[in-house]
C-alpha cells in the first residue's frame, strides 16, 4: 500500500506543487496538498501550523518546505506524525521522492581520510591540539603529523600523547626513522611511510605501516614489501603513490589499478594532495574523480594535505565524497542528486521557474513588495507596480523607486547582486537566502536568518509606506 504523504504550503506555490505531484502520479505513493492559509510558504510558523493544520486519517508523513525553520520535531510531537522538510524548490520535488520518499542517506562511508597537519613541527602541541579538533569536525578520522625534512621536531612525542590522550587517531609521516621511531613509542597507530627496507620498525613496535615502493612506481618492490607485512602477521596499508599531473599521473593510476588486480583483499592508501594541491582547479571537482576511483577499486584509505588556499575546505570535500559515492556505489547508480556539497560554483538546475512562469506569477502580485528572480534570460525584480529584468544589477538601481529609502535601497542593492552573481555562474538564487556554495563554505545558518528577519521587515515596512 502507497504511504499516503501531505505536503503543506502556501497559496502561490500550490498550483505548482500540484502539477509536480500530478506529473508523478498516485501509483507508488498518495499525496495530498494542504494550504495553511498564507500566502508564500516558508513564512509558515509551528504556531499557524499547530492551529489551522488539520490532517487526514493515515497520513504517514507531512512534508514542510526545505525553507521551513521550525521545531519539526515538536510538530511531529503535537500531531503524532513524522514531519520532515522536503527540497527547498518544489522543482526538486520529484528527486526527492524517488527514493520512496526518502532523502538519501549519506551517514556510511567506507573510507577513512588521513588528515594531515603539514606544518606540524612548527606548532605547539596546544595548537596541535586545536587544529586536531577543527579536522576531526571537518571529517577527519586520522590526525596525521608531517614531519618536515631537515626540520627539528622536539614536541613530536608530546604531541603523540596529546592527541591521544583527547582520543585522536594519530599517524607520523616522515623520512626518518628515528622521527618514526619517537612517534611510535609515544603511541602514534600509523606511520607513513616505510619500504621494504625500513618495514623492520613496524616488527619491533605496535603499529600499523603505511607501504610505499623502494623507488617511484617500482611495484614489485611494494609487492615484497606487503609479502613481509603477511608473513609477520601485522596490519599494513600499500600505496602504490599518486603523482602530479605531467609527472607520471596517468602512469600512477595505472599502478593504482594494477596494485588492485594484483592483491584484490589488501588495505589501499591514495594520497590525493598532489593532484588537489599541485592543479590550478577547483578542488571539489578533483576529489569527485579520485573518490569514485577510490570507490570502484576498494580504496578504503586517502591522505589529505592542504597548504594552498584554494584547496581549504578539502577535509570537508572528501567527506561527503565518500558519503555520495557509498550511497551510489550500494544503491547501483550515478552519484547525482544526493547532495549538492561538491556542486560549489554551478547548480545543475539554477532556475527553478521557467520566464513563462516568472510572468504569471508577477501578473499576480498586487501589492508594492519586490520580488527578485531569475532565469535564463538575467534577473527579473518586480510588485504591482511592475516588472523589470536585465543581466546587470546596476542597470535596475533607477527603476525601482527607492531612491529616497536608504535601508531599502540598501537591502536590494545586496539582494541583486547576489542575483547577478548566482545567475553569470549559473547558481540558484533565492531572494533573503545565501547562495549556496556546496561544502566549499560553511553553512551560513546566522546569516541566513539575519537575512530573512531584514528581508522581511523592509518588505513589511515598504508595503506601509
Amino acid at each position: 500500500m502507497a504511504e499516503r504523504l501531505v505536503f503543506l504550503t502556501g497559496h502561490l506555490a500550490r498550483a505548482r506543487l500540484e502539477k509536480v505531484l500530478s506529473a508523478l502520479g498516485k501509483t507508488e505513493l498518495s499525496w495530498e496538498i494542504v494550504d495553511v492559509g498564507v500566502k508564500v510558504a516558508a513564512l509558515m510558523t509551528e504556531d499557524i501550523i499547530r492551529r489551522r493544520l488539520k490532517l487526514p486519517d493515515g497520513v504517514g508523513r507531512v512534508v514542510l518546505p526545505g525553507r521551513y525553520r521550525g521545531n519539526l520535531d515538536q510538530l511531529s510531537t503535537h500531531f503524532g506524525v513524522p514531519f520532515v522538510r522536503g527540497p527547498d524548490e518544489v522543482a526538486d520535488l520529484p528527486p526527492y521522492l524517488g527514493r520512496a520518499g526518502e532523502p538519501p542517506d549519506l551517514s556510511r562511508h567506507d573510507i577513512r581520510i588521513f588528515a594531515e597537519i603539514v606544518d606540524a613541527p612548527m606548532l605547539s602541541v596546544d595548537a596541535l591540539l586545536a587544529r586536531a579538533r577543527v579536522l576531526k569536525q571537518a571529517g577527519a578520522d586520522i590526525i596525521d603529523l608531517g614531519c618536515l625534512p631537515e626540520t627539528p621536531f622536539p614536541l613530536l612525542a608530546e604531541a603523540v600523547r596529546a592527541l591521544k590522550a583527547e582520543g585522536f587517531a594519530v599517524s607520523v609521516d616522515s623520512a626518518s626513522l628515528d622521527e618514526l621511531r619517537c612517534g611510535v613509542r609515544a603511541g602514534a597507530d600509523y606511520v607513513l611511510s616505510l619500504t621494504e627496507e625500513t618495514l623492520p620498525l613496524a616488527f619491533e613496535h605496535a603499529v600499523a605501516p603505511v607501504l610505499i615502493p623502494s623507488q617511484p612506481g617500482d611495484l614489485d618492490s611494494l609487492g615484497r614489501a606487503i609479502e613481509a607485512a603477511q608473513k609477520a602477521g601485522i596490519t599494513f596499508i600499500a600505496d602504490p603513490v599518486l603523482d602530479p599531473i605531467h609527472f607520471g599521473f596517468a602512469a600512477s593510476l595505472g599502478r593504482f589499478l594494477e596494485a588492485r588486480r594484483r592483491w584484490p583483499d589488501i588495505e589501499i592508501l591514495m594520497g590525493t594532495g598532489n593532484l588537489t594541491e599541485l592543479t590550478d582547479a577547483d578542488s571539489s571537482g578533483v576529489t569527485a574523480i579520485l573518490s569514485g576511483l577510490c570507490s570502484e577499486l576498494a580504496i578504503r584509505n586517502v591522505l589529505v594535505v592542504h597548504v594552498s588556499p584554494h584547496t581549504v575546505r578539502t577535509v570537508e570535500e572528501h567527506d561527503i565524497a565518500r558519503r555520495i559515492l557509498f550511497a551510489a556505489r550500494n544503491d547501483g547508480a550515478l552519484p547525482r542528486s544526493y547532495h549538492p556539497g561538491l556542486l560549489q560554483v554551478h547548480d545543475r538546475k539554477p532556475y527553478p521557474a521557467s520566464v513563462e512562469d516568472i510572468a504569471a506569477l508577477a501578473g499576480d502580485i498586487r501589492d508594492a513588495n519586490f520580488r527578485i528572480l531569475t532565469a535564463a534570460d538575467g534577473i527579473h525584480i518586480f510588485n504591482g507596480k511592475g516588472h523589470h529584468i536585465a543581466t546587470d544589477a546596476f542597470e535596475l538601481f533607477a527603476r525601482l523607486g527607492v531612491e529616497e529609502d536608504g535601508a531599502h535601497a540598501f537591502y536590494l542593492g545586496a539582494e541583486l547582486m547576489k542575483a547577478e552573481i548566482a545567475w553569470r555562474l549559473g547558481k540558484r538564487y533565492v531572494q533573503d537566502e545565501p547562495l549556496a556554495w556546496g561544502v566549499a563554505a560553511p553553512e551560513p545558518e546566522a546569516d541566513r536568518t539575519r537575512l530573512a528577519e531584514a528581508g522581511h521587515t523592509l518588505k513589511a515596512r515598504k508595503g506601509r509606506d
